[in-house]
């Protein structure tokens, strides 16, 4: 029965054109389907996003299992590329087809299926908070409901989170962290002028490469305990001069770092001024930065929380998970603020891409996996 409800709540979901910040129908309808089992539904809308928080049990329990997870989902892009309708939610080949089926509607849904069907203690409670607004700028989704909960009393005492984890096979990795992720913005500014005349101009060009010359260059290290190598990836350098006789007045350059526990994004920013200041003393030329933050680095150090759902993926599937902080950023990076969370989902192979797709299989195993988390975390 509940393997049968989440693949049928997969495909309802799937029918939704939620299409970020588009609600599309599915938190409309999965707050119907929550409240019909017992849960106390409120609807957390903040600014053009829209989010959903549920409770199955009493506020305060002294035990209290969360999920975190995301009905939102990218563009289709070209749907002359589709072999199916995007939002058409069709079963062949044993798979289940359209955008949002891997990323991640088969999770909200496995996990809303476990969930109606747990036996859930008088003092424990279950908690779903459901964003609108992952795929977006994240700025009013599950930071909303975070801050909602705190405004109202609310707390989840651990939180799994629904993103599709498995590289390749069903059960191989769970994540207990994240990178954390920044880019930086920089700017040259010098004097336009006649390429056959360079010293009547000041050209920023040069300024700038040698800037991200020496960013591309630097090792920021080893990797720690829990992580690889942070990176940073030069990501575009722009001029914007359709002239081949003109040296521009500014040139743009863009990076982006994944970094991990062994810095902060203020450290991180620190040294990017003293480098884009090093290149403009040694230069002569201006050079301005602006940074943009999407997460700082964490990780819920192994313990009974990522314990215990590696159990329940190795009872359901044979596979120990590996406990893993590669991969991009996830709105995990908020709930480790709240409580100790880690990741578990499907194999992602196809989120994002035309044709995404997920085996029934899957589903149906997700839901079970859910299930034995919710057992086990209330036995």
């Amino acid at each position: 029965m509940i393997e049968e409800n989440a693949v049928e709540i997969t495909r309802r979901l799937i029918e939704c054109p939620s299409v970020t910040p588009e609600e599309g129908g599915a938190l409309v309808y999965l707050a119907d389907l929550l409240a019909g089992a017992g849960f106390d539904c409120t609807r957390v809308d903040r600014g053009e996003t829209a989010n959903l928080f549920a409770r199955k049990g009493p506020k305060g329990a002294a035990r209290t299992l969360g999920f975190n997870g995301h009905t939102d989902v990218v563009p289709v892009g070209d749907t002359g590329a589709w072999t199916v309708q995007p939002f058409g939610a069709e079963i062949r080949n044993g798979m289940l087809w359209g955008r949002g089926a891997t990323d991640m509607k088969s999770g909200v849904a496995a996990w809303v299926a476990a969930a109606m069907a747990a036996e859930v203690p008088e003092d424990g409670a279950l908690i779903l908070a459901i964003t609108g607004d992952e795929e977006g700028d994240a700025t009013d989704g599950t930071v909303a409901l975070l801050d909602w909960m705190a405004a109202n009393g609310e707390a989840m005492s651990a939180c799994v989170v629904g993103e599709p984890t498995c590289p390749d096979v069903m059960g191989e990795m769970m994540k207990i962290g994240r990178r954390g992720s920044m880019t930086a913005f920089f700017t040259a500014r010098g004097v336009q002028g006649h390429a056959a005349y360079p010293h009547r101009a000041k050209n920023p060009v040069p300024a700038l490469a040698r800037l991200v010359a020496a960013l591309d260059a630097h090792v920021l290290d080893e990797g720690t305990d829990h992580f690889d190598a942070s990176t940073l990836a030069v990501t575009t350098i722009d001029v914007g001069n359709p002239a081949t006789n003109v040296i521009p007045a500014e040139a743009r350059a863009t990076v982006n770092i994944r970094f991990n526990d062994a810095h902060s994004s203020q450290a991180l920013t620190r040294w990017l001024e003293e480098m884009a200041d090093q290149a403009a003393a040694d230069t002569g030329i201006g050079i301005s930065m602006t940074v943009k933050v999407s997460g700082e680095s964490f990780v819920t150090p192994p313990g009974p929380l990522s314990a215990l759902v590696a159990t329940a993926v190795e009872a359901e599937t044979g596979l120990r998970p590996v406990m893993s902080t590669s991969g991009g950023t996830s709105d995990a990076r908020f709930v480790k603020d709240h409580c100790p969370v880690v990741e578990f989902g499907l194999v992602g192979k196809t989120m994002h891409q035309v044709d995404e797709r997920v085996e029934i299989v899957q589903i149906e195993q997700l839901a079970r996996i859910y299930g034995r988390i919710i057992g086990y975390y209330f036995a």
